[in-house]
């Protein structure tokens, strides 16, 4: 499987919820503050299943479950 750079979602969405695409896994079809409005925004654009994801304001570096 190959990896997906998904720095321009992170750079563009901080702090807010995404709905991406599920065939490309890379394409933003909804977003807003709460998950409810990006799957609102997600369906009323024509995409019942997308992924939910919550985009953080902040990168930080975790090994295991410590972050640092």
């Amino acid at each position: 499987m190959k990896a997906i750079d998904r720095t321009n979602i992170y750079n563009k969405f901080k702090g807010l919820w995404v709905a991406i695409r599920e065939e490309d896994q890379e394409t933003v079809v909804g977003s807003g503050k709460t998950l409810r409005q990006a799957l609102d925004e997600a369906h009323k654009n024509g995409f019942a299943n997308p992924i939910m994801e919550h985009v953080p304001s902040k990168l930080m570096t975790s090994i295991g479950g410590i972050f640092l």
